[in-house]
Formats: structure tokens, sequence, C-alpha cells
């Protein structure tokens, strides 16, 4: 895969053109504040942000962006603010895209090497940011938030959790059940029944996330049946952490010896 990014606007774009003059897609960072095309609710300073730019047709750039459902356009202006969006972290121009491509792809070697990449990095990183313990993390912060924000903002900042979640991040339910069929999948081609066992995991952990994806959005609404307060949120959200430690370390065991 070859990287670059740039200081220079022009440069930037210049070389995007090149790329898609030699019918090469581009795979770039970008802020999702200045994606016109996305909706309203989506658009906020987010700077890492990966997008595919694979043409150009009058003067707009054709992208295909993981958060819509079909493909889309951007006019050079907001692809060029998009892609220099000022805060952290700073796109700088970044773009990438591959240089060479196997004539073989030994998919049960990806399979084992993705899967062995995935599961430690879930459970071993010693920051509590990432993977299970971020969502340790996290639900120790949730339970106090209206406490320390006040009622307003911890639903500001609830609903924003829901969007990151479920809607333009990964870290919900839906990428959960995705995991959990590329695991069930994975088991009927490598004939590994641990695989398939811990697929049926993988669902429960996104069944209960996007539990909390719904009572999390009832607060933000103020619904006032079958509420929960924010301290049974960060319960839920600790159980998804207890489960996924679980899950990714089994993971881990089995894949660590292929």
């Amino acid at each position: 895969i070859e990287r670059k990014k740039f200081s220079s606007t022009t440069t930037a774009m210049t070389e995007l053109d090149k790329m898609l003059d030699k019918g090469q897609p581009v795979g770039m960072l970008t802020s999702v504040f200045y994606l016109d095309y996305l909706p309203a609710a989506y658009r906020f300073h987010f700077n890492a942000h990966n997008i595919i730019v694979y043409g150009k047709e009058n003067g707009r750039y054709l992208v295909s962006d993981p958060v819509m459902e079909t493909t889309t356009d951007i006019s050079y202006e907001d692809l060029v603010r998009a892609r220099f969006a000022k805060g952290m972290p700073e796109p700088s121009g970044r773009m990438y895209y591959p240089v060479q491509i196997p004539g073989e792809y030994p998919l049960e070697k990806a399979i084992w090497i993705g899967i062995k990449e995935t599961s430690d990095r879930m459970t071993t990183i010693p920051i509590p940011l990432f993977g299970a313990k971020g969502m340790l993390y996290l639900s120790k912060r949730l339970r106090h938030w209206p406490e320390r924000l006040g009622n307003r903002k911890a639903i500001l900042w609830l609903g924003n959790l829901i969007r990151m979640q479920e809607e333009i991040g990964t870290g919900g339910a839906g990428f959960r059940f995705l995991y959990a069929a590329f695991l069930d999948q994975s088991s009927a081609m490598l004939k590994n029944d641990e695989l398939f066992d811990i697929s049926k995991q993988m669902t429960s952990n996104g069944d209960l996330l996007r539990d909390f994806a719904y009572y999390a959005g009832r607060v933000c609404k103020n619904r006032t049946s079958d509420t929960k307060t924010f301290s049974e949120l960060a319960d839920m959200l600790e159980e998804v952490s207890h489960r996924e430690q679980k899950t990714f370390t089994q993971l881990y065991q089995v894949s660590k010896s292929k």
C-alpha cells in the first residue's frame, strides 16, 4: 500500500487526479463535517473518516462511503475542505492505494492473521481507552455524566455516543453482527467448530449493544415509560465489556496456534 500526505492542497488534488486518470481508486482520510452528501445529523467535527474516491465526472469526484447505502459524489471544493480540515487529527490530505495485488489470495492464512490481530487488540492494549477495557472505562464515566455535566449536556453526550456507536462509528451492535457472520463463515471454511460457537457469543454481545442503544435513545427522547437511568445504562455497557473480554480472549487462544 502506498501512503501519502501533503502540505499543499493543489499538490494533493493533482496527485489524486493522476491516480484516477490511471483508473486507480484512492482511499483517503477526511473530516465528516465537510462531506456535504451526508445527512446533517451525521456531520460533525470528526477528522478520521475513510472514504474511497474512484472516479471523476463533470468536475465532481465519485465517492464510495461506508456510511452511505449507494455511491455518491462531492465537489472539488468540499473534498479539499474535508481532506485539509483543521483539528486533531489533521487529515493533511492523506491518501492511500494498492501498488501491488497478489495473484493468489491465501484466505485461510489471512483469516487467522486477522482474527489473531483483532482479538489481541481488543484484549491486550494497556491503555484503557481501547477494546474491552475502553468499554469498561466508558461505562464508569457514563455513570456520572448527569452530576458532572448536568442533565441537558449529559443527554447531548449520550446522543453522540449512540451516533458513534451505531450510525457512523464502528463500536456497536451492527459490527458485532457482521463479525459474528464472518466467524460463522470462517468456521465453515476452516472446518473449525470453535469459531462457530464464538460467533454465537458475538451475536449475543451485539444483542446487548443494540438494547443499550435502544434504551439510550429513549433517555435522549425523554420517554417516560420503560426508561433506564444513566447508572443502568452504564451497567449494560459494563456487562458488554466483560463479555467482550471473554469472547476475544477465547478467539485469541483459538488463533494463536494457527
